[in-house]
């Protein structure tokens, strides 16, 4: 992911530095585990524990084997004498390649839950402080019924808290481990190495695996995010709507410390909702990872590694996407301003009309059978369109109405 649309804590997460430092953790893990069993001696245990990784050395032998993890290894190796020789002992690659993706996985959901708690409390402020504040309802993009504009945010804050519960199960299956060996059979390590190894860095050991852990788990993580990138880019595009100026019942932050300051290079007086429009574009790179994601859960037999070239994209730049987005949200939604008098306006512009289901079903109450109540006030509801009269006052005269409900009724229904 470029550095305009990451954070540095996230950046942190899937660095070059993180991955060797987690697997760095991994072989040691390993070596702990064989001292518990007796097979490595506890002089030597105390020497790797304190082994050391040079990316000099790592840099210079990869342009020798062109393999990352045997590079790692002989790297790791250099800042050890005689004791050396039992590192990635009865491991193959992907025990530690894919047991510190796991942990890696594990970091990057724990730092996504920090923001999603961000957003919803930020999403729970405006939807108590909003709670009053009328607003039309639009279905199809046409007037409905009045609502309250709290009412909308309440409803992204608990699609949000759906999020969250998703992201917690994904967490629960990507934080897993697996030491098996060649083909997953246990043939060159135990599984009691397995097991202190997982226990030693906080993850489950995979129920069963063979040469990798299996790509659903993975697959799982991509399509919450892409999930989470859906909503946020839902309520970026009602924002978005929200401010155009026909309507322009609220606002992006313009003008403010860490906002945008200029809508346009040639009209000064541009306002441009930019970025809940990169929240948008940013949401469709996370949806398309989704799909690769899904493409790597089917392998060749026990192993290939034709999913490794693209994990090394989707996975960070998926990651790094919704960390950004998320944390710009959170920014919209705080700052944002609001324009209750536009709100109002908007309810009123169609003169009524957005009380017409109430006159309906005041009729039915009033003993009027349904289809001729609905015709009634539909026939008021056109002539209001069409003639850009009061609905209102179109009610109170008509015949099929004024014969069934006093003026008081009616005027009582009109209030928001």
């Amino acid at each position: 992911m470029i550095a305009r649309y990451s954070r540095h804590e996230m950046s942190g997460i899937w660095s070059e530095d993180n991955s060797f430092d987690l697997w760095l953790k991994v072989e040691i893990a390993a070596s702990q585990a064989w001292t518990d069993q007796g097979v490595v001696p506890k002089s030597d245990m105390a020497k790797i524990r304190n082994a050391k990784f040079d990316r000099a050395a790592y840099d210079r032998l990869f342009e020798e084997t062109k393999h990352d993890l045997v590079s790692f290894t002989q790297a790791m190796g250099e800042s050890l004498g005689p004791e050396r020789r039992w590192v990635h002992h009865g491991l193959t690659s992907n025990d530690v390649k894919d047991t510190a993706l796991s942990m890696q996985l594990a970091q990057s959901c724990d730092l996504l839950d920090r923001v999603i708690v961000d957003l919803l409390n930020a999403l729970r402020i405006r939807a108590i402080e909003f709670k009053h504040t009328p607003c039309i309802g639009r279905s199809h993009g046409i007037h409905a019924e009045p609502m309250s504009f709290g009412m909308k945010l309440a409803l992204w804050f608990v699609e949000m808290k759906r999020n969250r519960a998703r992201l917690a199960a994904a967490r629960i299956r990507v934080a897993v481990g697996m030491l098996s060996g060649p083909v997953g059979t246990f043939a060159s390590v135990p599984p009691v190495i397995e097991e202190s190894v997982c226990e030693q860095l906080g993850l489950a050991p995979a129920e069963v695996s063979n040469q990798v852990i299996q790509r659903d788990r993975h697959a799982e993580y991509v399509q919450v995010l892409a999930l989470v990138a859906a909503t946020l880019e839902k309520i970026a595009t009602e924002i978005r709507s929200l401010q155009r100026t026909e309507i322009r019942e609220v606002e992006e932050p313009f003008a403010k410390p860490g906002y945008v300051t200029k809508g346009s290079s040639s009209m000064p007086h541009k306002r441009n909702p930019e970025l809940t429009e990169r929240i948008c574009g940013l949401a469709r790179l996370v949806r398309g990872h989704s799909v690769t994601a899904l493409e790597n859960v089917a392998l060749w037999h026990e192993r290939d590694i034709s999913h490794s070239s693209a994990e090394r994209m989707i996975l960070p730049d998926a990651s790094l996407a919704l960390d950004y987005i998320m944390s710009l949200m959170t920014g919209i939604i705080s700052d944002m301003v609001v324009h209750p008098d536009q709100m109002m306006r908007n309810l009123e512009a169609t003169r009524g009309l957005v009380f017409s289901p109430r006159v309906m079903l005041l009729l039915v109450e009033k003993g009027v059978e349904r289809t001729n109540a609905y015709d009634a006030v539909q026939r008021c509801s056109m002539r209001s369109w069409d003639e850009e009269l009061d609905f209102r006052e179109l009610v109170k005269t008509d015949p099929a109405v004024a014969s069934k409900v006093s003026p008081q009724d009616l005027n009582d229904l009109f209030d928001y």
